[in-house]
């Protein structure tokens, strides 16, 4: 008996040696394709621009302290409120399309989540284009407008930050979606109902009830939301104009126009401190949120 606990006893580091050696290859691929070209992004961004867009390998920091200038925050700042208003947008849009799914009968669940998951099958330009059409002088929204007799001219709904707005949220909408899905479908039905019983109001129901049981899709959904949100390019590009520059424009025309990739690799590690920050106060809020409702 004692030798049977002695060889198992032995044999459970050689197990946990061979399952550390399954996540070889995925350490590999991500240190060959993320952590490499990451750590040479980094190096480019200490470097100097040359006088026709090369790269000179003199350490310097003036590209960080170039953005110290009130252009380059007034640009961020408009990501951060873009991304923070596209992501209010989803929670707001999602969650009761993912509460209408998840309480819906079963044999209907698969083909709400398929007209979800819809538009991942048509490229994000193409989609992005159409709202172009949608949203133009003389497109089909202004046509029925007008037609209708609602208004009296067409409206200016492209080239405009509600537009952006718009592109935003229908691009990023079924990532809010999906985790907020899978968090109502596992939560209780018994709870809400216990809730109803105690005479609670629905203000009550939903906020002291549904949202702290539904934490982890919402924290899921809010960040999935908002990293891709914040360095969206194409969006504001095309819907936008000139006017709605964001970040991720700021990167394409460092890296494209003005070729000057130290300035914009160091505006693209920025971007990354911020996301980062971002990111970690949400999930210490959201840790604070769910520990103070243990406690209750």
């Amino acid at each position: 008996m004692l030798t049977h606990r002695t060889s198992s006893v032995t044999l459970a580091p050689r197990e946990a040696c061979r399952s550390c050696w399954l996540a070889v290859p995925g350490l590999v691929w991500m240190a060959l394709f993320f952590l490499v070209p990451l750590g040479l992004v980094f190096a480019i961004s200490f470097a100097s621009r040359g006088t026709y867009g090369g790269i000179v390998w003199e350490f310097t920091t003036a590209n960080y302290l170039d953005l110290l200038h009130p252009l380059y925050g007034k640009i961020l700042g408009h990501s951060l409120w873009y991304a923070t208003l596209t992501t209010a947008c989803c929670f707001m849009l999602g969650f009761p399309l993912a509460y209408v799914i998840a309480r819906s009968p079963a044999r209907w669940q698969p083909v709400l989540l398929l007209l979800v998951m819809l538009p991942f099958w048509t490229n994000f330009l193409v989609r992005t284009y159409a709202w172009m059409i949608l949203l133009r002088h003389d497109g089909l929204i202004n046509s029925v407008l007008v037609s209708l007799g609602i208004v009296t001219a067409p409206l200016e709904l492209l080239y405009t930050p509600t537009a952006v707005v718009i592109g935003l949220v229908y691009g990023y909408l079924p990532f809010m979606v999906l985790p907020l899905y899978v968090a109502v479908e596992r939560l209780d039905p018994v709870l809400v109902e216990a809730a109803w019983d105690l005479y609670a109001s629905r203000w009550a129901v939903f906020s002291r009830v549904v949202v702290p049981l539904t934490m982890p899709g919402i924290v899921g959904g809010c960040v999935l939301v908002f990293i891709p949100s914040i360095g969206s390019f194409i969006t504001p590009d095309l819907l936008g104009g000139a006017r709605s520059m964001m970040i991720g424009n700021l990167i394409q025309h460092e890296y494209l126009v003005v070729r000057d990739w130290p300035l914009g690799s160091a505006v693209s590690f920025v971007l990354m401190a911020v996301v980062m920050a971002a990111v970690a106060l949400y999930y210490r809020h959201a840790d604070r949120s769910a520990g103070s409702v243990e406690e209750r």
